[in-house]
């Protein structure tokens, strides 16, 4: 089988179909489709990686085999381009409100014909690198809960509440995204901690404390250089998220805004959610005590401000709490 992207080419002019066939046959696998009804029917059975779609077509126009497309889950990501002898602004504009990505004008130019189609091509590759980064991450974190006493649960909300304190904190959306996805990596370091110490129910002698402080520096060198903003942050987390606003945290005892601000919003997500969590050894705090906790350790564990956002978004957590309830 052809390791080449499949195209699928509509236009109701087998002309048409003929120059780009000219055009991209060497570099692409290419489909051809006479009609909307048809082109649907491909997309279907094919799955292409990109649709170049005419938009005057007698019984379906390209604007309705858009829509369709867009409104199914299953071939919305398809990027589609059109290409049409129509130039008004209304036509364009209605184009990418039904979800085209683009417009290529009739008579075609076969150069452009080949840089659109290979900048969003790469536009989908990129997207889908980004996806299964995501989900890697995503997995390693789970690595982790089989190591650990806490429930997978617990890294869902402490993940949520992250993303809730950075949005209030000021950082933008997509940041506070980035953070949800990576505050799951926090712990990532205890895969290297021996079951002996991690899953101990009673207190740990203070040789056993002291190997279990190294987590957070297995969990930077597992997720090691990189060049994804994503796994970087997501290793400041795995690193810092012990550090103490008084600097009297590990693993290098820095203080204040020395700690990255996504790991001193982890370290309050964490601690609240473990305090208000049942484990093994241990009862569930109440949020009144659990928050009394935290004011207490107000600039000294936990960075003022955090403290006061958790207080004002204390709703919304709670939320998130209950919706994924153990």
């Amino acid at each position: 089988m052809s390791d080449k992207p499949t195209l699928l080419l509509v236009d109701d002019e087998p002309t048409n179909l003929r120059v780009l066939r000219t055009v991209l046959h060497d570099d692409y696998r290419l489909l051809f489709a006479k009609s909307g009804e048809e082109a649907l029917q491909l997309v279907a059975q094919q799955h292409p990686a990109l649709i170049l779609l005419d938009v005057m077509m007698p019984a379906m126009t390209g604007y309705e085999v858009c829509a369709r497309l867009k409104a199914n889950p299953a071939t919305a990501a398809i990027p589609v381009i059109f290409v049409t002898a129509l130039k008004d602004e209304v036509d364009e504009t209605k184009g990418f409100a039904v979800g085209a990505v683009d417009y290529i004008a009739k008579p075609v130019s076969p150069a452009i014909v080949r840089a659109r189609v290979k900048t969003h091509l790469s536009l989908v590759h990129a997207d889908e690198l980004k996806h299964t980064r995501l989900q890697v991450i995503q997995r390693l974190g789970r690595a982790a809960e089989y190591k650990d006493n806490e429930t997978g649960l617990h890294v869902m909300r402490m993940s949520h509440y992250a993303q809730i304190l950075a949005r209030a904190y000021g950082l933008s959306e997509q940041h506070s995204e980035d953070l949800l996805h990576a505050a799951p990596m926090h712990d990532i370091g205890k895969i290297g901690i021996a079951d002996s110490i991690l899953l101990k129910p009673g207190k740990l002698t203070a040789d056993e404390y002291r190997e279990m402080q190294k987590h957070p520096l297995i969990g930077a060198e597992i997720l090691g250089e990189c060049d994804s903003a994503l796994l970087k942050m997501a290793k400041a987390v795995a690193l810092y998220h012990h550090e103490k606003w008084d600097g009297s945290g590990y693993p290098h005892g820095l203080a204040g805004e020395a700690i990255p601000v996504e790991a001193r919003i982890v370290a309050v997500s964490d601690v609240f959610d473990a305090l208000t969590s049942a484990r093994p050894y241990k009862q569930a705090w109440s949020i009144e005590d659990t928050m009394a906790h935290m004011q207490a350790q107000k600039g000294l564990h936990f960075e003022p401000k955090l403290i006061d956002l958790l207080e004002q978004n204390l709703p919304q957590i709670l939320e998130i709490k209950q919706r994924w309830a153990e």
